[in-house]
């Protein structure tokens, strides 16, 4: 770990203050939208278009990288992104946030490629695990500490749409400054949706799903929470919990994933996904309740991305994972882009609560058709199955490629070390 510390460290760091940039500008907009006088659909619309940009980035950034050098594209977005924060107060339009969340989704997902290619050029066959979990850590707490900047000034000013421009500007100088700008570069062409279903039913539909809960959490639970009359101390709190149990589960899930019936881990962590969602249904009164609520659907939802691409590969050739991953995060930001507008509709019609009936229901779905596929197909033994790998929901289909890559590496070292 201190090798890949000491290999990566300016560019975690980067990556860090990019992801403070980036989890504060979706939550400042929902508690902005708010004193905006928006509607919650003209809201939900804003918060899927970043959906919409960061699936079309990341199916054309690899083009751009090729085209014009790592260096060139990483500058040119992160100029981009710094100028839409900015411009977010002085053009409070719903038109106006809508075609910039587009833009700034765009933008992270080149980034995202653009700087995972690096850390994957900087790791070796032996520190490629141990990069990538670090890579998420950092994803993770950058996210978190964003929301308490909410903090430091008022929503309704000019100040914290600053800050974050600033934070991504400062961003790219220990990147740029310290990391080669030319790593060998290379993506796969995604799996079609038809290879996926009959490769895994389950990881494709579940994956579907999974993207209507991560658009939930990463772009309606600010709205959420104004509209229930959170303080923006609290919203910020409630939005770090749903982060906080996604860190603090990914590794116990991904422990018990190894050990178990993975399809059946599947479907008890979906389960506890909806029963989180009921308990939040319910609590909206209780503020201790709500952050239990929002840390047990961050601690479900999240640890379920990895386990449904884990369990994928159970079915899959080696040669097949890195395409059938790309697959899977282009199904997953289909279902992020829906994700939004449906719980925005919800919520308009049913109130507040529309937001947790909705991550309910799809949770809930998912649970219940991982019951069905248990009629379908026989399960994996734990002993036959490939190894589990952390991977974070906000990653871009390179990271996830790295990670299949650990999984082939790994599963390789442990049927060498059976032969011996």
């Amino acid at each position: 770990m201190i090798q890949v510390l000491g290999n990566s460290w300016a560019l975690l760091l980067g990556m860090m203050m990019l992801m403070v940039g980036n989890g504060i500008q979706g939550t400042l907009l929902g508690v902005r939208g708010e004193i905006e006088n928006f509607s919650t659909l003209e809201m939900s619309v804003v918060m899927s278009a970043y959906f919409v940009g960061f699936l079309g980035g990341s199916r054309m950034a690899p083009d751009m990288i090729r085209r014009v050098g790592h260096v060139r594209v990483f500058a040119a977005l992160g100029s981009m992104i710094s100028a839409v924060l900015i411009l977010y107060p002085t053009l409070a339009e719903p038109w106006a946030w809508t075609a910039g969340r587009v833009v700034i989704g765009f933008c992270f997902s080149g980034v995202y490629v653009t700087a995972e290619s690096w850390l994957n050029n900087s790791a070796t066959n032996e520190t490629r695990g141990k990069a990538l979990s670090l890579y998420m850590i950092v994803q993770m707490a950058g996210i978190v500490a964003a929301q308490f900047l909410l903090l430091t000034g008022d929503p309704s000013g000019y100040a914290l749409f600053v800050l974050p421009s600033v934070l991504v500007s400062l961003a790219f100088a220990p990147i740029l400054l310290t990391v080669s700008p030319t790593p060998a570069f290379d993506t796969t062409k995604p799996m079609q949706l038809r290879e996926l279903m009959r490769a895994s039913p389950l990881s494709s539909t579940g994956m579907i799903l999974l993207g209507g809960v991560f658009a939930a959490q990463f772009g309606m639970s600010a709205i959420y929470a104004t509209r229930i009359g959170l303080s923006v101390a609290q919203l910020s709190i409630f939005v770090s919990a749903i982060y906080m149990g996604a860190l603090v589960a990914q590794y116990p899930i991904g422990w018990m994933s190894d050990r178990m019936d993975r399809r059946m881990l599947i479907i008890v962590v979906a389960a506890l996904g909806a029963g989180s969602a009921i308990i939040g249904m319910f609590s909206s009164a209780s503020f201790t309740w709500l952050l239990i609520s929002a840390a047990m659907l961050g601690g479900t939802s999240n640890p379920l991305y990895s386990l449904l691409i884990a369990y994928a590969n159970d079915f899959l050739e080696h040669e097949d994972m890195a395409a059938a991953s790309a697959g899977f995060v282009f199904v997953n930001g289909v279902g992020a882009i829906m994700g939004p507008i449906l719980i925005g509709w919800i919520m308009d019609i049913y109130g507040p609560n529309g937001y947790w009936t909705f991550i309910a229901v799809l949770m809930a779905l998912l649970a219940v058709y991982g019951l069905y596929r248990t009629s379908q197909r026989p399960s994996v033994s734990p002993e036959n199955t490939v190894p589990y790998s952390p991977v974070s929901v906000n990653a871009s289909p390179l990271a996830v490629e790295v990670a299949q890559e650990v999984y082939i590496e790994t599963e390789l070292e442990e049927e060498a070390n059976t032969h011996d």
